[in-house]
């Protein structure tokens, strides 16, 4: 008989058009599904038939309750070759081999810059406007061209960010709890002497660190009280690195500037959630992935991970 293979939250239908599944030939049936499950009984009820899951980044937990509840789980694939929704413990104890995919540091640090350039310029008041027949022009835009850019981590997309703020003509500084001057002058960025001096000094600060113990939290109340009035705060990293109700107090005092954000603690975001009306807030819904480039590749290779787990030798495993 043959596998059943269940590719989830594919949220836009092309899972199945972006890699060539029939190369699995007789052994695997694939099918995906495009809604995302927020009920746990209604999830298992739709995979729990399953031998082999694909899954979209964090989209959907793979906790330690719901790997019980999937008793022919034997190969579980993840975009990305880091996962913190996934219990790599109980699914190693279950016998069940986990494996990621490669991602491109692109698609992210593009979508950073859309933010950017869409909060310096008001691009989104402005192509309001511009249809409902607003006012022609009702906003001043901010020049990028010397001002200064500081960055939270300095990583594979965080030196991609930098290059190109450097293109503009920014200046950029640089901050993480491990960034070395050698580091920083590698790059060819300012090493910042603190976290507290990269957000005094900054017209904007883009976050591009991984979520941990360290991290979760390291932007809240006292940090907002130091930047400046007119700053923006980009975060494309992980929500949780930013404490979520000093963010919404900064933003509804106009503490700061405003805030670029494409995450979020719940997602989706709930329909009544205050970052969809909050004025000087331009927010994409987790976008900073999905790109063409990133989606092949992502398919792809969880096709190589079937056939290579197929053939009893797994690669890219986690765990």
């Amino acid at each position: 008989m043959k596998l059943k293979c269940a590719i989830l939250d594919d949220f836009q239908n092309v899972a199945l058009s972006m890699a060539n599944w029939s190369t699995l030939g007789d052994q695997v049936e694939v099918f995906s599904l495009s809604q995302h499950f927020t009920d746990e009984n209604a999830l298992v009820k739709a995979i729990e038939h399953c031998d082999i899951i694909v899954i979209m980044r964090e989209r959907t937990p793979f906790t330690a309750g719901l790997l019980a509840r999937l008793p022919n789980l034997k190969l579980l694939i993840t975009s990305g070759m880091r996962n913190a929704s996934i219990d790599l413990k109980t699914a190693m104890a279950r016998g069940i081999t986990v494996c990621g995919t490669a991602s491109s540091s692109e698609p992210p640090m593009e979508l950073t810059w859309a933010l950017i350039l869409g909060l310096a310029r008001h691009i989104v008041p402005e192509n309001h406007a511009f249809r409902h027949n607003g006012p022609w022009q009702s906003t001043v835009g901010v020049t990028l061209n010397g001002k200064r850019l500081g960055l939270l981590g300095l990583g594979k997309i965080g030196s991609r960010i930098a290059q190109v703020a450097k293109a503009f003509g920014m200046e950029v500084s640089a901050w993480s709890q491990n960034l070395t001057q050698e580091r920083a002058s590698e790059v060819g960025v300012m090493l910042a002497p603190s976290k507290e001096a990269l957000l005094a000094h900054s017209d904007f600060v883009s976050i591009h660190l991984v979520l941990g113990e360290r991290t979760r939290g390291l932007i809240g109340k006292a940090e907002f009280a130091l930047m400046k009035p007119s700053a923006f705060l980009i975060n494309t990293s992980r929500a949780a690195i930013v404490d979520r109700d000093a963010l919404i107090n900064a933003l509804h005092n106009q503490q700061i500037g405003g805030a670029g954000i494409d995450v979020f603690d719940i997602e989706p975001l709930p329909e009544d959630d205050i970052f969809r009306n909050l004025p000087n807030v331009l927010a994409t819904p987790h976008l900073g992935y999905v790109a063409d480039s990133n989606y092949q590749c992502y398919f792809q290779q969880a096709v190589e991970n079937i056939q290579a787990f197929l053939a009893g030798t797994p690669v890219r495993q986690l765990g």
